[in-house]
């Protein structure tokens, strides 16, 4: 079941997920309480306050709009990540494909580059979350390895030392001419699947522009420098580079941070870990890109989410830390044709629950999918035979855009 799609229109031709792993506290970030250790900070569009830990991005917030009053319905990880990541809960019958994925389908590939990217590659637990699934494996996010390393490189852009790109192109036809006799007998949807997926693979081994899009020694130290010399800015650099060559979709997973081990789950010492490790290498990078992207001419037509899968609680534990909360929490978006410098709903003086206007997944995809000129309303037909909804909604309704955003 398939709705008519709108054309195309949307200014967003590419989209930067900084996905959050294990939920960043609201209340200590976006969203600023008297419960919180950190004091609200004035940013530079009037009436906006953000954490004092992010003094960078405060300086770029007509660039972002925040969501203070997002709910969603899973509380744990991995449940968390597939809901956020899909719209849908959980089923163990079917697999629903991520919104970069869907994206990558309905926009398209450009220029020979890798569609979809993520960046460094997930927990092996938490792959699936991020992947195309019955769309094909040419949705499938393309995995690198953490690009901060000093041995960082891309081994599936590199022949061997015994194969140059003449030979394989000579083996290339003798396996056409095989494979056109054995197709004369065999014809199979799997075929057509192959053949894409091959395609996009020699492509990508032979264009110097994808080599060129991975290669960091192109940007000079001082660049390298205003990301952060760490995972997530180097990812992030690595982000802006790929968007800027033709990518869809990059994902920079910030989590289990090399240098420190933490990532967002902060379930003890939640004021120094947001303190001292992971606030500050956010809004560095995030503050960089935002500044990066104008000045070249690319924040119109990327859009930028920073998330991740729920909010943390409004009171401490014993160990000083929060636990996992998906009643109410807070993001980020802006560029790509969304409308910055915004608040949209708002929570209680704790920040506990939903006070004005609760923005479902649902209701953020069809935002981003309207951004990028997408028909929010599609449904594609599962191979079981069951329509699903690309912006699913609470109670299996379709999520309705965010229209002082879109």
């Amino acid at each position: 079941m398939a709705s008519n799609r709108i054309a195309k229109t949307g200014k967003a031709q590419s989209c930067i997920l900084i996905w959050l792993n294990g939920g960043p506290s609201h209340i200590d970030m976006w969203d600023p309480k008297p419960n919180s250790s950190f004091q609200p900070i004035s940013t530079n569009v009037s009436g906006i306050q953000v954490s004092e830990l992010l003094s960078r991005t405060a300086k770029h917030m007509d660039k972002l709009s925040i969501i203070r009053s997002m709910h969603s319905e899973e509380n744990n990880h991995g449940k968390g990540h597939h809901y956020v990541l899909t719209g849908h809960r959980p089923n163990p019958s079917m697999t629903f494909p991520a919104f970069s994925s869907i994206i990558t389908k309905e926009m398209g590939a450009r220029n020979s580059v890798p569609p979809n990217v993520i960046i460094p590659a997930p927990h092996s637990g938490y792959k699936d979350y991020y992947g195309a699934h019955f769309l094909g494996p040419q949705y499938d996010p393309m995995e690198i390895p953490d690009p901060n390393q000093k041995d960082f490189e891309i081994p599936d852009l590199s022949l061997p030392a015994s194969l140059s790109i003449e030979r394989m192109e000579s083996q290339r036809s003798f396996l056409s001419l095989v494979d056109n006799l054995y197709r004369q007998r065999v014809e199979s949807v799997e075929h057509l699947k192959m053949d894409s997926f091959r395609a996009q693979a020699l492509n990508m081994i032979t264009s110097p522009a994808v080599r060129d899009a991975f290669d960091l020694s192109d940007e000079s130290e001082k660049v390298k420098d205003s990301y952060g010399r760490n995972t997530l800015g180097q990812s992030v650099l690595i982000a802006r580079r790929l968007v800027e060559a033709g990518s869809r979709f990059v994902t920079a997973l910030d989590l289990n941070r090399p240098e420190s081990g933490r990532d967002w789950d902060t379930h003890f010492g939640n004021d120094y870990q947001h303190r001292d490790y992971l606030v500050p290498v956010l809004d560095q990078a995030l503050s960089t890109l935002l500044e990066d992207l104008q000045q070249r001419g690319l924040l119109e037509s990327t859009v930028v989410i920073a998330m991740g899968e729920f909010g943390r609680t409004y009171d401490l534990n014993r160990g000083g830390g929060r636990d996992h909360w998906c009643h109410c929490w807070s993001m980020v978006l802006g560029g790509g044709g969304i409308k910055s410098g915004q608040v949209i709903g708002a929570s209680d003086e704790r920040g506990a629950y939903v006070a004005d206007r609760m923005v479902t997944v649902g209701d953020l995809l069809a935002t981003i999918y309207k951004a990028f000129g997408i028909d929010w309303t599609e449904e594609y037909m599962h191979p079981i035979g069951r329509p699903l909804k690309i912006a699913n909604s609470i109670n299996d309704e379709t999520g309705v855009p965010i229209k002082e955003l879109v």
